[in-house]
């Protein structure tokens, strides 16, 4: 049969960060910065590596900040133009040439399946991929790429996932899952934010998919009118699961969740540490901080 090919990734990024208030207030979460650079735009290079073409933001209206970053800023590249300051100029440019950015508006908070609903009519019939902009990944294969290779394979809808303690289970959505190869399952059915003593697995969806357009059909089934809760993405993808339509790739690398202020904390300091300008000075200061061993 036809290859799937996987040219458009959604990112929605309407929701209001409350977990990293008041730093949110007027910033969204998607923009504060991990070291040198706002959270979204690893997202968008990690799609740039996986040959993603287009990135379709779903926004609300006062968001325009997270398009303007990947849009030339005349005014400031002037100023680097008058102090000759080619590398930064270079730094900034490069971040408006990277992608296609197409931007969709979602005009009520009502959860990721409806952001992802929102993407419809810019994605139509094809595959697409999606990527939540709370989990950076990093690994010598982005993330998504890692999904897009099992789904080309199998054809078919593909959830990444990792383990996480048990603990932990009741902030993510988990899997119900039968392992069929290394790091590769097959999805019965999911749990939305289970208790630990009822969860199904410990394998928890981290924000990346590779979806079919029939996920569209089964969101918009669940999207009655009277709806005023949020509509689940978890909900969509139960239904393919069901038919056994639906996949999970454990995930390899490392993963900062940035709305965990320890994980935001540390991704900053791991980049840092990346850094050779940067490193020698982070590392005495950390020691200074950090209590001597007795």
């Amino acid at each position: 049969g036809v290859v799937m090919h996987v040219r458009k990734v959604v990112v929605p990024v309407a929701g209001w960060g409350t977990r990293s208030l008041p730093a949110t207030k007027n910033l969204p979460k998607e923009m504060l910065p991990v070291f040198r650079k706002p959270a979204v735009q690893y997202i968008v290079e990690e799609a740039i590596q996986a040959d993603l073409s287009d990135v379709v933001f779903v926004n609300h209206q006062n968001k325009t900040i997270i398009e303007d970053h990947f849009d030339y800023n005349l005014a400031l590249e002037s100023v680097l133009e008058r102090t000759d300051k080619q590398e930064l100029l270079k730094q900034v440019r490069e971040v408006a040439e990277m992608v296609n950015i197409i931007s969709v508006r979602q005009k009520h908070q009502l959860g990721l399946g409806h952001a992802v609903l929102c993407a419809r009519e810019v994605v139509k019939q094809e595959p697409f991929a999606a990527i939540v902009g709370d989990d950076l990944m990093f690994s010598s294969m982005p993330g998504i790429q890692q999904l897009i290779e099992v789904a080309q394979a199998e054809n078919m809808a593909v959830v990444g996932v990792v383990p996480v303690s048990r603990d932990k289970v009741s902030s993510y959505g988990v899997i119900d899952a039968e392992e069929i190869g290394p790091h590769m399952y097959r999805v019965k059915d999911l749990q939305e934010k289970p208790d630990p003593e009822r969860a199904a697995s410990n394998l928890a969806i981290v924000g990346r998919y590779i979806l079919t357009p029939d996920i569209f059909d089964h969101l918009e089934e669940l999207n009655t009118p009277d709806r005023r809760d949020e509509l689940q993405l978890t909900e969509g993808l139960r239904a393919m699961a069901r038919k056994d339509r639906l996949l999970a790739v454990k995930l390899q690398g490392m993963r900062f969740d940035i709305g965990n202020w320890v994980d935001y904390l540390t991704a900053n300091i791991y980049f840092g540490l990346q850094d050779e300008e940067v490193r020698d000075d982070l590392v005495q200061r950390l020691q200074e901080l950090l209590p001597c061993p007795e």
